[in-house]
């Protein structure tokens, strides 16, 4: 990505080499993930020119004289938060909001092109062959998962999971909203149903996405197109609310019924990305007498390297279905036509694969 708002080109990039706190993965898979398009767009500032992707698995291949926490040949998923261990959030185990988690995406270049130094993407740059990034943003699995599917634990699955289940806290027997049926909302869908909720609401205004929410664990849907989603989710309730409203859309309008949609004491769990100058409004008598929790979720409260394994045994044991989530298997070319249907809101989440 060389400008904002333009197509993305495939171009011929050399990685630097490496620090001696660094890695270098040859990658197998990358998502295309909301964020990449946000990027592309503008909603989410990046240093220019840009290798995109940050959701990727591949194979180590070489690793910096001070890197002991993994080996070539080892099968890797990368994460865009590299947590510092330090700083207070880190201290207070939310290192999901690390003050210098982001440090290694704003530093020095990682590659060269024929027309200067290049970036990579939120510190990952995984739609490409290659990438360099800091040993801590690599997270070891083991070989038997395939890495199609293991790319998916670097951002979509972890965010929408870790939502459900470390931000929101669903327990077995609550009643949750999902507002968005791309990847990360699908991915809600089964941690609601992994969390045992027993009602699992999927709302989206493509009605064509509404079928594989259910395929992935809702119990119920609504057409926000055509219906009042605020009001539909009260009638399936007896008129309470759901207990947890999760939105993944990131938009005002969204954000409002999920508020609307959530019963007095419940949670609204926010994980989509809004835009930098987008506001929500509430009212404000109802912030008081409904007692209403409302809460952010970056990157689903998870620390990768606690979080990230424990998604992949849930993958290796049929109680996560990555494959249920991927709607098409692309090479690079395929990108801008990935991005075009992420923009129209069809299907869930295509993986670019290499090799």
């Amino acid at each position: 990505m060389r400008e904002v708002g333009q197509p993305t080109a495939v171009e011929e990039l050399a990685l630097r080499p490496l620090a001696g706190h660094e890695v270098r993965v040859q990658l197998r898979a990358s998502g295309v993930c909301h964020s990449d398009l946000s990027i592309r767009d503008g909603a989410i500032p990046v240093l220019l020119p840009s290798a995109l992707g940050h959701e990727g698995a591949g194979i180590v291949t070489e690793v910096g004289d001070d890197v002991s926490t993994v080996k070539p040949g080892q099968h890797v998923v990368l994460t865009w938060i590299v947590s510092c261990r330090s700083c207070p959030h880190c201290l207070r185990g939310e290192t999901h909001l690390c003050q210098h988690a982001y440090d290694h995406a704003y530093g020095a270049p990682y590659a060269e092109s024929a027309a200067g130094p290049v970036w990579p993407g939120m510190g990952v740059g995984s739609m490409a062959e290659e990438t360099l990034l800091p040993a801590a943003a690599v997270v070891p699995i083991d070989e038997s998962l395939p890495l199609d599917h293991a790319a998916l634990l670097g951002c979509g699955v972890t965010t929408g999971v870790g939502a459900v289940i470390r931000t929101a806290g669903v327990r077995a027997g609550e009643t949750v909203l999902v507002i968005g049926c791309g990847g990360v909302g699908l991915a809600a869908i089964q941690a609601a149903r992994l969390s045992g909720a027993v009602r699992i609401i999927a709302a989206d205004r493509v009605a064509a996405q509404l079928p594989t929410a259910v395929a992935n664990g809702a119990t119920d849907t609504v057409d926000a197109s055509e219906v009042d989603l605020a009001a539909a989710v009260r009638d399936l309730t007896g008129g309470a609310g759901v207990d947890h409203g999760i939105e993944v859309v990131g938009k005002p309008a969204t954000i409002r019924a999920a508020y609307d949609a959530t019963r007095s004491g419940g949670k609204v769990t926010l994980v989509g990305a809004a835009g930098i100058t987008d506001e929500a409004t509430f009212p404000a008598l109802s912030l008081m007498t409904d007692g209403k929790t409302i809460q952010g979720s970056v990157y689903g409260a998870t620390d990768p390297a606690r979080d990230i394994p424990v998604l992949a045994e849930f993958a290796q044991r049929g109680l996560l279905d990555l494959e249920a989530l991927v709607t098409r298997r692309i090479g690079l070319d395929g990108v801008e036509a990935a991005f075009a249907d992420m923009a129209a809101g069809r299907g869930a989440r295509s993986v670019v694969c290499f090799g």
